[in-house]
């Protein structure tokens, strides 16, 4: 193999000549009709048994050619990125460039790299931070979702009404022909609740027990089943049952059930206090974090290969795919589920992975030319750490996170802390919060 050329192109790719020898190239179509020569049949031979410049005067010289180059190229492109001093960021696309009358065969690398990254300012930043605050009514909110968890149901002789849980019996019809899936019996569906098509369970307040009713719905024109979208349907429900919800009094016995510490509903409250209030000092501290980073980027130059964007993206789905799994669900049903195709679906997460590059890229700029660094002690305590948080033996966990992994992260998280220990957080302005919690408590309703 010889590196003939290295050029640098725009957004950071590296344009790499590899020539790979007459004879290299000759040795791998050995190797490849060794390997596969086998399975080519030749009238006049057994199979397998026909020698290759038979195989090669009947299928041509180029038989064995595509297998040789796939043997050949792996070991000269590592030996060319080796030579060039080169980091690459995703495959490459490889294209054969030229034939040599000697038989050697020429390839153009196009290399995706780590771009040269050109930082902004990333010490003594400014950027808001909220304090964390828990008001009397988000405890009542809290305990009142404590006692829907204790919460009991009781078959009641009256009228359904918003909050109720109905047992019915349900069919689904369009254009009077029954649909798949439009199905159930001794459903329990709670009015209100917003599990079923819109005004569905609105039309199923005032019923009784032992009472049928036509429910006509139409659904939705970004329905994930195409064949019913915007269409009007009719469920015939049979309601077998009225259910109503009692709620336990919160008091002093209501604590002590929903806690192991509390002893009156006093405690409960302090503690509930306490909770929420960690809760949202976590929060904001992640918010604000986000905004440090966030400046950061925005002041950053680097000309990110797509390349890069498109591998990250491949992680972040993978991890969603994952994670769907643990819920019996895959990609695809849940992107069929959100009426989506897998090519829209995959462009939603395009922003994150975009921003997970950046961020990367950032702080390794900043681990470079701050020289941060981490302690064998400070590597080790972090092993430890895990394997604590995992319930995992500490050779596991080290064999799990090789230290080179551990050591790039924790480097990571240097470069945050400096970010952060320098920076000086601004309150925010009373009226911004304001019109926040105006947009949260309208996304509620």
């Amino acid at each position: 193999m010889e590196l003939k050329k290295v050029e640098k192109l725009e957004k950071s790719i590296t344009a790499l000549t590899i020539e790979i020898s007459a004879e290299e190239l000759e040795a791998a179509k050995e190797q490849a009709f060794k390997k596969n020569g086998k399975r080519i049949t030749v009238p006049g031979f057994r199979k397998g048994k026909a020698p290759r410049k038979v195989i090669e005067s009947l299928y041509g010289d180029g038989v064995f050619f595509e297998d040789a180059l796939n043997i050949c190229y792996p070991k000269a492109y590592d030996a060319a990125i080796a030579e060039s001093g080169i980091k690459p960021v995703a495959p490459a696309d490889v294209q054969i460039s030229e034939m040599t009358d000697a038989g050697a065969v020429v390839l153009e690398c196009k290399v995706p790299v780590e771009p040269e990254v050109t930082l902004g300012e990333y010490k003594g930043l400014s950027v808001e931070k909220e304090e964390a605050k828990v008001l009397v009514a988000d405890v009542k909110a809290e305990l009142d979702r404590m006692a829907q968890r204790l919460a009991r149901t009781q078959s009641v002789e009256r009228a359904a009404k918003k909050g109720d849980t109905t047992v019915i019996d349900f069919e689904g019809f369009v254009d009077g022909v029954a649909f798949e899936g439009g199905k159930g019996e001794n459903y329990d569906l709670k009015l209100g609740s917003g599990s079923f098509i819109p005004g569905f369970e609105d039309q199923l307040i005032g019923c009784k027990a032992g009472e049928e009713k036509d429910v006509v719905v139409t659904f939705p024109t970004e329905y994930h089943a195409a064949e019913l979208a915007g269409k009007e349907a009719t469920f015939k429900c049979t309601v077998h049952e009225v259910k109503e919800t009692i709620l336990p009094a919160i008091d002093d016995e209501f604590a002590k059930d929903v806690s192991e510490t509390a002893e009156t509903l006093d405690d409960l409250k302090k503690e509930v206090k306490e909770r929420l209030l960690a809760q949202k000092s976590d929060m904001f501290e992640r918010d604000y974090e986000e905004a440090l980073l966030t400046a950061v980027i925005d002041g950053m130059q680097a000309e990110i290969p797509e390349a890069m964007i498109e591998v990250q993206l491949d992680n972040v789905m993978q991890d969603f795919g994952y994670r769907l799994q643990m819920q019996g669900m895959n990609l695809e049903q849940y992107a069929q589920m959100s009426g989506m195709e897998m090519g829209q679906f995959r462009a939603m997460f395009r922003p994150q992975a975009e921003r997970q590059v950046k961020v990367r890229l950032a702080l390794q700029k900043i681990v470079e030319t701050e020289g941060l660094d981490v302690t064998a002690e400070e590597i080790d305590a972090k092993y430890q750490e895990l394997a604590s948080q995992y319930g995992m033996e500490l050779e596991q966990v080290k064999k799990a996170l090789p230290a080179d992994t551990i050591t790039g992260d924790m480097k990571l998280d240097k470069a945050i802390a400096l970010i952060k220990d320098t920076s000086k957080p601004k309150k925010k302005t009373k009226k911004k919060a304001e019109d926040e919690s105006a947009e949260t408590a309208e996304s509620a309703e």
